[in-house]
C-alpha cells in the first residue's frame, strides 16, 4: 500500500490521513461538505468557496476533467479540496486538462485517499471549523498551535470581487441590469443574457451615485464567500436603492438584502451545500430541488416588524429560503436558481425580474 503524505488536522484534534494532489502547499481554511454528485469544475470554481476546503461525499472526483466553459470565474480561489477518490485519467471529449493540472496552476490543495464518510459525519455532528491540509511529518501539537494562531480571513468579497466594471452584451437587449459582484458565478451572468439583459458587472464597493448614472432597469446583487456583516458597504448601498429600482438577490445577496432592512443573519452549524435542497414555495406549496452553497442564514423572528415576506422555507430545517418585499420591487432567494449541473426547478426567478423591470419600464 503506497505511504500518506499529506493529511488534515482539525481544530479539535482529529487527524485524516491521505495523499496529496493539486498544490502541496500547507494551508488553514473553514471545513465544509457538499453533497453534489457532478459539477466538482464548478464547485473549485465557485468564488464562495474562498477560504474553505470542501469535502465532496460524492466518492469518484476527476473523471471527466476540467472543460473549457464550465468555470464559474477566471480564477479559482478555493481554499481545497478533499476526496475519497481521484481520478487523474479524465474521460470526456470536452476535457482540456486534469483537476489537478488546474489546481496546481491556481494553488489549490488537495488530499485524496480520506475517509470523506466518517469526515462529512464528523462535520455534520460537530459543525464546520478550522482545518490545517499539511504533510504528514507536522505533529499533532505543531498542527493545534498552528491552527490556534490562524484566523480564517473575513475579506473574501473583497478578494474575490472585480475590481473594475465589465460588461456582458445581449444581441437586441431589452434590459440593462447592473450586477454587483461579490463573488458572482458567470452562469447568473449568462442567465440573464440568455433573457434579453446587457449586464454591467460592477465592484461590491460601487456607491450608489455610480449606479444611478449607468442608469440601469434592474440591479442584481450576487452570491459570494464569508459573513454578510463584512460586507457593510454592501448594506448601505441597498438601502441607497431599494425602492428606486427593481432588485434581485441570489445567496449573500439575499442575506445583504435582509439585513438592509433590519434583520439579522446567523451562521449554520454546518451550512448547505450540495444539488438537492427540497424548498417549499409558500405561494403554491410547490415543492423545489434546489441548489445550495451557504453558511449564513436570516434569523427568521428578526424579520418580524420588517417589510419583507418570507416566500420560500426550507423542508428539512425550516431556514428561511425566500423574501420579497413587494412594494419596493425587491426579492430574494437563499439558494441558486442558475445552478449548473443542479435542479432547474427555480429559473423562472429570473423571468420574475424581467417582469418586474417589465413593468417599471410601463411606469416610467
Amino acid at each position: 500500500m503506497k505511504k500518506f503524505d499529506r493529511k488534515l488536522v482539525l481544530e479539535d484534534g482529529f487527524e485524516y490521513y491521505g495523499y496529496g494532489f493539486g498544490d502541496r502547499s500547507e494551508r488553514v481554511t473553514e471545513i465544509v461538505f457538499n453533497t453534489s454528485m457532478v459539477g466538482y469544475q464548478e464547485i473549485v470554481s465557485d468564488p464562495s468557496y474562498t477560504y474553505q476546503s470542501v469535502v465532496m461525499t460524492y466518492p469518484l472526483i476527476g473523471n471527466y476533467g476540467m472543460t473549457d466553459w464550465d468555470y464559474e470565474t477566471k480564477t479559482p480561489t478555493i481554499g481545497g479540496l478533499i476526496v475519497r477518490e481521484y481520478n487523474d485519467r479524465p474521460s470526456n471529449f470536452g476535457s482540456t486538462s486534469t483537476l489537478e493540472e488546474v489546481m496546481k496552476k491556481y494553488g489549490i490543495t488537495g488530499i485524496y485517499g480520506v475517509d470523506t464518510r466518517k469526515l462529512t459525519r464528523s462535520i455534520r455532528d460537530f459543525g464546520s471549523r478550522k482545518v490545517l491540509i499539511t504533510d504528514t511529518g507536522t505533529t499533532k501539537e505543531r498542527a493545534l498551535e498552528i491552527l490556534k494562531n490562524t484566523d480564517v480571513p473575513t475579506d473574501a468579497v473583497s478578494k474575490v470581487s472585480c475590481k473594475k466594471p465589465w460588461k456582458s452584451k445581449c444581441k437586441g437587449a431589452d434590459f440593462d441590469v447592473v450586477a454587483v459582484d461579490c463573488g458572482i458565478k458567470h452562469n447568473i451572468i449568462r442567465s440573464l443574457v440568455k433573457r434579453g439583459c446587457n449586464v454591467t458587472v460592477v465592484p461590491y464597493d460601487t456607491t450608489a451615485e455610480q449606479i444611478d448614472v449607468l442608469a440601469p432597469d434592474g440591479i442584481f446583487f450576487s452570491n459570494g464567500p464569508g459573513d454578510p456583516t463584512d460586507v457593510g458597504c454592501v448594506v448601505e448601498l441597498i438601502k441607497n436603492l431599494r425602492g428606486r429600482y427593481p432588485i434581485f438577490g441570489i445567496c449573500l445577496g439575499h442575506q445583504l438584502i435582509a439585513l438592509s432592512y433590519g434583520a439579522k443573519t446567523y451562521k449554520l452549524k454546518f451550512g448547505h451545500r450540495g444539488g438537492n435542497h427540497p424548498v417549499r414555495r409558500l405561494a403554491d406549496g410547490k415543492i423545489e430541488i434546489t441548489s445550495q452553497n451557504h453558511s449564513y442564514a436570516v434569523d427568521k423572528k428578526s424579520l418580524e416588524g420588517t417589510p419583507l415576506k418570507i416566500t420560500h422555507v426550507n423542508i428539512l430545517d425550516d431556514t428561511v429560503e425566500g423574501l420579497e418585499c413587494e412594494e419596493d420591487g425587491v426579492f430574494s432567494v437563499q439558494y441558486h436558481p442558475e445552478s449548473c449541473p443542479g435542479p432547474q426547478d427555480s429559473a423562472y426567478l429570473f423571468d420574475k425580474f424581467i417582469k418586474i423591470m417589465q413593468e417599471g419600464k410601463h411606469h416610467a
